[in-house]
């Protein structure tokens, strides 16, 4: 009887052993993760803050809130940046053999805060609500996020609030006639951009929400000019809005002597007083005469050397593909943005933005064919897109369409020359070699990086018609 019984009295002590390492662990968590008096928290040891995480029974996927309500997002870039491990020395030799540096995913570290809020939310119906006592900082990035998403909304609102006003009629009537006959958003002379808006404190609070890093992997000399290419498009572009449109994520900074400009549909200039909004934001038309007159009008020189724009290729098509998990990216047939590139003389510079399809949930075109139809046909007509999505919510974490709190990491890549040539003289077979070249160099982005910032996909990058 004793040998059965020995190994039964060390199975037993074994799982007690195991149970007491979990409590540990999650007791350093509780110590580590925010200070009381409202210092710095000191971020737990990530490794170990997942294994605490898998062990406990909180039930995280029941809940329709987060990727990975596995938390994904957040646990995987924790992970990233713990211990060393053979994943990270193949990310090292993945990045030296194809001249982009090794990067790491710092926003991660904020997301064992968020897990442990998320794992103490209090639930109710099936929904967590936040805590009462969340950090005034984070209650700022949630009402910094909420402004811009709903900039469109309450600045139409604020204008059909002044129609109704006798009084304001001689002043709307002009600036009705500004609007229509304005040439602001595509003259390239950026004269409503306003630097101390962009550097404004409340975009600073946007970018800290998921939070959001700029990386750079190559200098980009101020001596040329340069059209960046933003992947993917997402649900609502927030990466592309806080890099490029902002100095949130320290653009000047990074890449001193280049004015970059986000570009958009030009339909956006056409709604009162959101059109000004954008329009100090740096914020231009996406129109083949707008960025011909940014690329060749002011620098150094007068003809656009340090001028660049920024173009969301995938458009409304693409994101139709967001989902959490994956990088699909319409680009195979679309070399519009290359043909400006030879017109313009303007440098390529793919750019990817790892974590723009995980923050919202959209419903899936597999599921619902139907509806994925109905979208396509309001694309085709009407040039925009119906997007049935949720994410979360302003004082909850899963109903809501607040974008969810996941680190995106925006990558800036390898310059591909370009050389200028004339309209008529732009030769097919050039357009496709650096169509070519541009599609390559996002797949070595992606091989690179992957590792570091897309540990929670559930595919590889896909390159669509």
């Amino acid at each position: 009887m004793a040998p059965k019984s020995r190994p039964r009295r060390k199975a037993r002590s074994h799982k007690t052993a195991h149970e007491a390492q979990q409590i540990e662990v999650v007791q350093a968590v509780d110590t580590n993760i925010g200070a009381p008096d409202g210092g710095p928290p000191s971020p737990p040891d990530a490794i170990g803050f997942k294994r605490a995480s898998i062990g406990q029974s909180f039930d995280l996927a029941e809940s329709t809130g987060d990727i990975a309500e596995t938390e994904a997002d957040d646990l995987s870039s924790l992970e990233a940046n713990g211990a060393p491990s053979p994943a990270g020395d193949s990310k090292t030799k993945d990045a030296r053999d194809t001249d982009y540096p090794p990067l790491a995913d710092d926003a991660g570290k904020e997301a064992a805060v968020r897990e442990r809020d998320r794992i103490r939310a209090y639930r109710k119906g099936g929904i967590r609500f936040a805590p009462w006592n969340i950090p005034y900082r984070r209650r700022l990035q949630t009402l910094a996020v909420l402004i811009h998403s709903l900039s469109i909304a309450t600045l139409v609102s604020f204008f059909f609030f002044l129609c109704a006003i006798p009084l304001t009629w001689p002043i709307l009537i002009p600036y009705l006639l500004h609007m229509l006959l304005s040439k602001s958003a595509t003259d390239g002379r950026l004269r409503a951009r306003s630097e101390r808006f962009r550097r404004s404190p409340i975009w600073n609070f946007f970018g800290d929400y998921f939070p959001a890093r700029l990386h750079k992997t190559h200098e980009l000399p101020p001596t040329r000019k340069y059209i960046f290419g933003y992947h993917p498009h997402g649900i609502i572009s927030h990466g592309a809005f806080a890099a490029f449109a902002t100095e949130a994520l320290g653009f000047s900074e990074k890449f001193p002597g280049i004015t970059n400009s986000l570009l958009t549909l030009d339909s956006n200039f056409r709604i009162p007083i959101y059109r000004d909004y954008i329009l100090a934001m740096g914020i231009q038309s996406v129109s083949k005469e707008s960025i011909t007159n940014i690329l060749s009008r002011g620098g150094p020189n007068g003809e656009g050397m340090g001028r660049a724009v920024t173009i969301v290729v995938g458009g409304a098509r693409e994101s139709l593909e967001a989902q959490p998990g994956t990088m699909r990216l319409v680009l195979a047939e679309r070399k519009g943005f290359v043909k400006m590139a030879i017109r313009t003389g303007a440098d390529l510079v793919p750019v990817l933005a790892f974590g723009e399809s995980d923050l919202y949930d959209q419903v899936s075109p597999k599921q619902h064919p139907l509806l994925h139809r109905l979208q396509m046909w309001v694309l085709r007509t009407l040039k925009f897109t119906l997007p049935f999505l949720h994410g979360r919510g302003i004082f909850n974490y899963d109903v809501g369409l607040m974008p969810y709190r996941r680190p995106l990491n925006i990558v800036v890549g390898k310059p591909i020359p370009v050389a200028q040539a004339r309209e008529g003289e732009i030769k097919s077979s050039e357009v496709d070699r650096l169509h070519r070249e541009y599609i390559r160099e996002l797949r070595r982005m992606w091989e690179t990086y992957k590792d570091v910032f897309a540990l929670g996909r559930t595919e590889e990058l896909q390159i669509l018609k």
